[in-house]
């Protein structure tokens, strides 16, 4: 691998700070003291802070030479609500609450680039280091964009990088086009009514409606959708009844939707409406369908594609660095920012042996904390290159 100098001999304080950042997880929008720890970090390497941004956001910006350039770099910052089951010491101090997807490592790693870029100065333009909040479930991404954040801090492009458990250490991957899918969610209420359980000829019963519906959807990529189009519905939540002996009114399930093809999303979300609408109807109940279009996919740019590839090959070299990854059905609120600029999201392997994120096992690979921070750091001088 080939670390950056300023970076090599630092690995030990990257990883300290990034046991602290995973000891102490926040959640979406409630990432006050880790923004904190950012802003702090940030205004000591020198870089001009700015704090509030979608509540929690922070950006630092770091100016050199004349040229009017200008790239974005991001990181997430959320974590996750969930119980760990690690026991290492620095596990989470906070009771269900955990860093289960690496984002105290995409911390650490900007922040060491931040460090490095400031002390070595070995670019022509400007960087924004974009800290954002709420990346899981809430699209933070989408609310920065939306409270100015390109406005504010213009960009040719932006860049984020994501850890991937499965991949071998220090590799990267990726592709122009669709890396990650779309994500939507969906809440149905079945109304019926409810009766003792021992009178259900009294009542309408909203299980069974539900469970039909759960079943009925399905057959929507089975059925309804062309073979070749990708796409997965799952219902992750059903609740109804409060006791065993009474027929309750409602049940209340929700689900998500992932797609890579907008004619795709369109048509499961109609047929979710008609399917959960026909089926309680059919029943003589009633059911209330709300879709939220949360994440547009990950779209990847040609041309900042190539370029991240590049700064990848010339940390890890070319022989482990992939161009054209198979896209997965996680997704990523970084696509809104690659809706309003042109950009690249990369993978960098944590180990094949990794638990997966989002799991209570789950640790970041300190490993490949200088890898990832170098990256960003041959990013930079890629992008903003003295010579032009």
């Amino acid at each position: 691998m080939a670390i950056v100098d300023c970076l090599s001999s630092c690995h030990e304080e990257l990883r300290t700070w990034r046991h602290d950042l995973h000891a102490h997880p926040e959640i979406a929008f409630e990432e006050h003291l880790t923004s904190a720890f950012v802003a702090e970090k940030l205004q000591s390497f020198g870089l001009q802070v700015h704090r509030g941004l979608a509540k929690t956001g922070v950006v630092g910006t770091l100016q050199v030479g004349t040229s009017e350039r200008a790239i974005g770099l991001r990181s997430d910052m959320d974590a996750l609500n969930m119980v760990e089951l690690n026991e290492f010491q620095h596990r989470s101090a906070i009771p269900g609450k955990m860093h289960a997807c690496g984002h105290d490592g995409h911390m650490t790693m900007l922040l060491g680039a931040a460090r490095c870029l400031a002390q070595t100065r070995s670019f022509d333009g400007t960087v924004h280091f974009i800290f954002q909040p709420a990346e899981e479930n809430e699209a933070g991404a989408r609310v920065m964009v939306e409270q100015g954040l390109f406005e504010r801090f213009p960009v040719h492009a932006v860049f984020s990088l994501h850890n991937m458990p499965g991949f071998e250490v220090g590799s990267f991957a990726t592709r122009v086009g669709p890396l990650m899918a779309a994500a939507d969610f969906f809440f149905i209420t079945v109304r019926g009514m409810g009766s003792h359980a021992a009178t259900p000829h009294v009542s309408v019963d909203p299980i069974p409606v539900a469970a039909e519906i759960v079943l009925a959807l399905q057959s929507i990529v089975s059925r309804n959708l062309d073979p070749l189009d990708s796409a997965v519905i799952s219902v992750t939540q059903i609740n109804g009844g409060s006791t065993t002996n009474v027929i309750p009114d409602k049940v209340k399930m929700a689900g998500t939707v992932r797609t890579f093809q907008s004619s795709v999303q369109s048509r499961i979300e109609h047929r979710i409406r008609e399917i959960a609408q026909n089926i309680a109807a059919a029943h003589e109940a009633s059911a209330e369908v709300h879709y939220d279009r949360r994440y547009p996919p990950l779209v990847n740019h040609p041309a900042e594609t190539d370029m991240a590839l590049s700064a990848a090959s010339d940390i890890s070299g070319s022989e482990f660095v992939q161009g054209d990854v198979a896209p997965i059905m996680g997704a990523e609120d970084f696509s809104w920012m690659l809706q309003a600029r042109p950009g690249n999201c990369i993978w960098l392997g944590s180990g094949k042996g990794d638990p997966s994120v989002h799991t209570p096992k789950y640790d970041f690979n300190d490993d490949i904390l200088p890898i990832g921070a170098s990256y960003w750091v041959r990013l930079v001088e890629r992008f903003l290159t003295r010579n032009g």
